[in-house]
This record gives structure tokens, sequence and C-alpha cells, in this order.
């Protein structure tokens, strides 16, 4: 038997050799289409991403197949994309509330898939957007778990733009010195990885600061070094804003005809690439240098021109929101379409089954009751007389504890009257025994006052003798351990009022919690009347009782 094993998992074994290679090429075939398939995807978006500047209802219409297509082939990372995509397209639109949306439904999927890189950008993009919508902390908080994200995954590009977009959420809140710092930090990140695009949009970024600082000279040094890297990169969009810029700080500095020739060369590129919008400003900024060096036929010519770019530019951004607009709007009906189908489908479904089950469970329940029933009524019976046999074994239980608590009660109650006879016992005792020494005392008193010279020492002694058992501690032992007891817990009361009782203070409301007249208290305690007066002050003042309050009142209250 065991040799047989041996012999079948000798043979799997080299079957498994045989089907290696193959194993290996068709993982290598997968890995190829995969590959493909996601090069196919990023060049997808970045013809719908270059479609959506000059025509963002068709980028929209586009974005939207690529995510239903990648809904229905289950590509999730595509359909986190195509999402995003619509959003920034919604953003640079001026849709806020709908770009919003977009941006939050795919980064619920970038955060499923735990894709970080995408998250991060998806966060850099909501940090734009809640920064145009007004809400500058929301803005920070977006940018900078998008850099903790960078940072985790070692992305130097995504760190570098997220410094340069923190840079410039500074700079249009007019903080310049952090401005500076984190567009220098970025600055850093790109130049560690080569990228000329960055690099030149920092420069252009830190030009933009000195410009508004009217540091003219570092400024026209970081517009022109932006300009030289986006020409290596060739980047001529980026190039003619440059020029412009570069414009703007020569006119600004007086240099009329410098300025002149580079806003010419700025119009003449925008005319090349057909940018309304370049052509606009730079048609603007020759109005401005014409008009400064007093060419006031050319400024008007050029001003004029200026005019009617920028309403070429409204119009046509006019169209495109009215495009854009119907998209949203088709894209809302068609989604509320489909959502409605959605859930008449799923109601029916769900109706079906629920049909089904019903069904199921009643014939179920019917075969049971029908075959059950006698067991049950059986089982009811047996159940009765359980219930009854407990019932009256609970009874009889109840009825003991009853009495059982009744004979506690009895026994406590004598407990405590023989504890009270005990303690008035004693202080009968105490009081008996301070009267007769009392007696003997004023006796004693009465012969020394005679003058017996063979008496007088000795009664002297007797009267001493009296004196120190008048506070006998063995009387008063048993009647505090006997106050105790009847009056539990008192003196742990008391000295929630009071710790600085002596023990003659502890005596004295022990006496009056028993309710023993004043002449009494005098007597057991050894003094006078006027002592006693004394001694009831002093005690209200260490208890804090107010003015107007009976002293034995607050103490049997206790």
């Amino acid at each position: 038997m065991l040799l047989s094993q041996l012999l079948y998992q000798k043979n799997m074994i080299y079957k498994v050799l045989r089907l290696g290679p193959f194993l290996i090429l068709f993982v290598f075939v997968a890995m190829c289409f995969t590959a493909l398939g996601q090069v196919n995807d990023r060049q997808e978006f970045q013809q719908v991403r270059t479609l959506s500047q000059q025509h963002p209802d068709e980028a929209l219409i586009e974005l939207r197949k690529i995510h239903a297509q990648a809904q229905k082939d289950d590509k999730p990372i595509v359909e986190g994309t195509s999402l995003q995509q619509m959003g920034q397209i919604c953003f640079n639109q001026g849709h806020y509330a709908q770009a919003l949306e977009f941006y939050l439904r795919a980064d619920s999927i970038f955060v499923k898939e735990n894709n970080k890189d995408l998250l991060a950008e998806n966060l850099s993009e909501m940090g734009n957007l809640y920064y145009y919508n007004k809400q500058a902390d929301k803005s920070r908080e977006m940018y900078s778990k998008a850099l903790a994200l960078y940072e985790q995954k070692g992305n130097i590009a995504g760190k570098a733009e997220i410094y340069g977009q923190i840079g410039h959420f500074y700079e249009k809140r007019r903080q310049y010195d952090s401005a500076f710092y984190y567009q220098h930090i970025a600055l850093r990140q790109y130049d560690k990885i080569n990228n000329k695009s960055g690099t030149a949009k920092i420069y252009e970024n830190l030009g933009s600061i000195y410009e508004d600082l009217a540091k003219y000279d570092s400024s026209y040094y970081c517009f022109n070094k932006s300009l030289q890297l986006y020409k290596e990169d060739n980047n001529r969009l980026n190039s003619i804003e440059v020029i412009n810029n570069l414009g703007d700080v020569l006119r600004k500095t007086g240099r009329y005809k410098e300025s002149l020739v580079l806003s010419r060369q700025a119009l003449a590129m925008a005319r090349e690439t057909n940018n309304l919008y370049q052509l606009a400003s730079s048609c603007r900024d020759l109005g401005k240098a014409y008009q400064l060096l007093h060419q006031l036929d050319s400024a008007y010519h050029y001003v004029e021109l200026s005019r009617r770019y920028s309403l070429d530019v409204y119009s046509k951004e006019s169209l495109n929101q009215t495009a854009f607009l119907q998209v949203l709007y088709d894209m809302d009906k068609k989604s509320d379409e489909i959502a409605r189908l959605n859930s008449i489908r799923k109601i029916n479904r769900i109706l079906g089954i629920g049909g089904s089950i019903i069904v199921l469970l009643i014939v179920v329940l019917a075969f049971v009751i029908f075959s059950r029933q006698r067991l049950k009524l059986r089982d009811q019976r047996v159940l009765a007389d359980q219930n009854r046999s407990i019932f009256e074994a609970q009874n009889e239980l109840m009825q003991l504890e009853l009495k059982n608590k009744q004979l506690e009660e009895d026994s406590l109650k004598q407990q405590l009257e023989v504890k009270s006879k005990e303690l008035s016992g004693h202080t009968l005792n105490l009081i008996k025994n301070n009267q007769l020494l009392e007696q003997m005392r004023n006796t004693l008193q009465e012969m020394v006052k005679e003058d017996k010279r063979d008496q007088k020492k000795q009664m002297q002694q007797i009267i001493y003798q009296i004196n120190q058992s008048f506070n006998h501690e063995q009387h008063w032992k048993e009647f505090t351990t006997a106050f105790e007891q009847v009056h539990q817990q008192f003196f742990d009361k008391l000295k929630n009022y009071s710790n600085d009782l002596t023990s003659t203070d502890i005596r004295l409301i022990a006496l009056i919690k028993v309710n023993m007249e004043s002449k009494d208290i005098a007597g057991l305690l050894g003094i006078s009347m006027d002592s006693l007066r004394v001694s009831r002050y002093r005690l209200r003042k260490k208890l804090n009782i107010h003015q107007g309050e009976n002293l034995s009142t607050f103490i049997q209250a206790l």
C-alpha cells in the first residue's frame, strides 16, 4: 500500500514538471495581457484628458462609457479613475458639487482597493476643489492626507506636486513665508527626479510670488528659468503663459519696448496653437504697453482685439457650458432611469423569491402542524403538570423564606431591645455611681472643713481617690460598646463633620444621643453646669452648626 502511494506521488511530480514550462508560459502571457490592458487604459484616459481641454462635454460622455464598461468588466481601478476624471472635468467647468460627488465615489473605490497613489492623487484634487470652494481648512486637510500617503509609498513626484500645491495655497492667502518654504521643498523634490515640467511649474510659482512682492528681478529670473525648462520639455502652452508673465515684469519695471517683444512672441505662439485665452491675454498686455508708450492708436487696437478674443472665449465657454450641462442632465436622467429600472428589477426579484419562500414555508408549516399536533398537545399537558409542580414548590419556598425573614426580624428586634436595655442599664449605673461618689465627696469635704488635724490628711487622700474614680474608663468602655451596637456607624457619620473631636466631646455627643438631661450629663462627666454649657458651645463650633440650629436636634438626626 505504501509502495503504491509513493509511485503515484512520483508520477504526479513528473507530470507537474512536464507541465511546468507550459504553466510558466501561461502566466507570462497573462501578465503581458494585463500590462497591455493597463497601457491601453492609460492611453485611453490620456486621450480623454486631451479631449476635455477643447470639448469637455464629449470627454464626459467618453468617460461615462469607460465607467460603465469598467463596472461590467469588474475593473475597479479603471472605474475609480474614470470617476476621478469626470470630477476633474466638472471642477474645471465650475460644477463643484457634482465634482465632489465624483471625487468621493472614486475615493471609496481607491480606499477599498488600497491603491495609495491614486487615493493620494484624488485627495489632492479634492484639496483644490475645497480651496476654490472657500473651505481653506478642509483643503489643507486633504493636502496633508495626500502628502502622508505619498510619503508612505516614497512617491517623490507626488510629494513634490503636493508641496507645490500647498505653497500655492499659502500664496493665495498672502502668507508668503510659508509659500516660499513649501515651493522650495517642492523644487528640491523635482530636482531629485530631474522632472523638468514640474521644476518649471515651481519656478513659475516662485516668479508669481516675487511679482506679488514687487521683487521684479527675482521674479524675472524665476520666470525666465521656468521658460527655459518648458522649452526643453516642449511645453508650448505653458511657455506662452510664462512669456506673458515675463512681459508683465518688464512692463512693470519700465522696459516697455522689451515687454512688447515678449508680448508679440506670446501672441504669435497663441495664434499658432489657436489658444483664445492666451490671445486675449497677449493683446491685453500689448495694449497696456502701448498705452504706457503713449501710442494710443496701437493701444486701442490691441485692447479692442483683446476684447474680441475675450468675447470669443466667453462665447466658446458658454457653448461648452451649455453642452456640458446638457450632458450632465442626460447623465443624471439616464442614471435615474437605470436606478429606477434596477430598483424595479430588484423589487420584482425580491417579490418572486419572497413569494416562493412564503409558499414553501406555508407547505412546510402545514405539514409540521398536521404531523405534530398530537405531540404538541401531549407536551402541553406534561408542561402544564410540570409548571404546576414548579409553582407549588416555588410557593412553598417563598412561604418558608417569608417565615425565615420574619424570624430574623423578630430576633433582630429582640437583640436591639436587649442592647437598648443594656445601654440604659450602663447609663443608670454610671449616674448612680457618680451620684454616690458626689455625695461621698461632699461629705468628706465638710469633714475636711471641720479642721480636725488627725483626720484631715486621711480625708484628703480619700477625696483624691474619689476624684480619680469619677471618670473610670471601664464604665465608659462598656457604655461605648453598648452604644455602638444600638447606634451603628454613628461615629463614622460624625467624622464627616469634624476630625478634631476629643474623647470628652465624643462622650458628650453620645450622652446627648441617648436623650440624657443636662444635669445627668454634667454629673456623668464630673463637671459643673457652666462647664457643660461651655463644652456644648465648643462642640457646636467644631461641628460647624449654624446659629439658631439646635445641637440636640442635629445629633439626633445623625
